[in-house]
């Protein structure tokens, strides 16, 4: 296929409203197209050069001439940009990246996950439904807080007991905590604000007898995403809540190439195999924060 055919137009209107609405749904293929579009305007500037510097003389050497010439260049750059041919686009993208916020939602997981759901136990009658809550910032981004170092702190004891069960990094698993609850903005509530502790998004399934509370949240399915309210187990504090983690993920086989998992990129790429979560993204976002600015200020912070 011609990549010129499938380019939008250098002077495209709507360019900059889709790029915007892109930033909201997508930030990392926004953050590509962004890069992209410096590169083109590298090319253009070079492209300019060549032509001041070409002689003018010419039958179609005329004011009319040069503005369609100037044209022809800008979509030229647009094409040579999304075929990577300097390589700029990809080194500023990468550079960028480096401080692209993960969006943080409310943690969800399908049904069919049973293990996350906790439904793979033996079948037991459903505890009484805590009231229905609505965690902050449920479906929206979240913003990660300055003081990192706080979030890890207050976490750490409980990560480094569930590494010493697990063989996972204690930082591996706190990361996954700042994405479930968006560095500790969004934890899951109980209406009256009372914490669930419930750092990474476990649901309350049939074999589960502890304490529960609802919440309104976000399901994948087939890559679409679709609101839907789930039960979600509650704990008695952090370090309960760390101890379950461990002992899901111990104790189902489908975990078995997540313990003692040593590289962020397994490590986030195992849980989601495992159908950990529904989010297309999910290990992507992880492993972004595991090697994240964010993290690293937290835990020399």
């Amino acid at each position: 296929m011609n990549p010129a055919a499938t380019q939008p137009l250098a002077l495209d209107v709507n360019a900059l409203a889709q790029s915007k609405r892109l930033a909201k749904e997508d930030p990392r293929a926004a953050l590509k197209g962004a890069a992209q579009q410096v590169e083109a305007v590298f090319l253009q500037m070079v492209l300019k050069a060549m032509r001041d510097a070409s002689p003018k003389d010419g039958l179609f050497d005329s004011e009319q001439g040069h503005m369609y010439q100037s044209l022809l260049d800008q979509q030229l750059a647009q094409v040579l940009s999304a075929r990577g041919s300097t390589g700029l686009a990809a080194m500023i993208e990468k550079q960028l990246s480096r401080g692209l916020v993960a969006e943080q939602n409310v943690p969800l997981s399908p049904a069919a996950a049973g293990e996350r759901a906790g439904e793979r136990g033996p079948a037991a009658a459903a505890p009484p439904l805590a009231p229905t809550l609505s965690p902050p910032g449920g479906e929206r981004e979240i913003a990660v807080p300055a003081p990192a170092s706080e979030f890890v702190g207050r976490l750490w004891p409980h990560a480094h007991e569930a590494s010493q069960a697990t063989g996972i990094p204690a930082h591996f698993m706190i990361a996954q905590a700042a994405l479930e609850t968006g560095w500790g903005r969004a934890e899951l509530r109980f209406s009256d604000g009372t914490p669930t502790y419930n750092l990474f998004g476990i649901k309350a399934g049939r074999g589960w007898r502890g304490a529960v509370a609802e919440a309104t949240t976000t399901e994948y399915l087939n890559g679409a995403a679709q609101k839907t309210v789930e039960r979600f187990r509650a704990y008695s504090s952090y370090a309960e809540a760390f101890r379950d983690y461990a002992s899901l993920l111990a104790s189902n086989p489908r975990y078995a190439g997540v313990l003692n998992q040593q590289d962020p990129a397994g490590f986030a790429r195992g849980l989601q195999q495992a159908g950990y979560a529904t989010d297309p993204m999910y290990a992507e976002k992880l492993e972004r924060i595991i090697g994240g600015q964010t993290l690293r200020a937290g835990l020399t912070g």
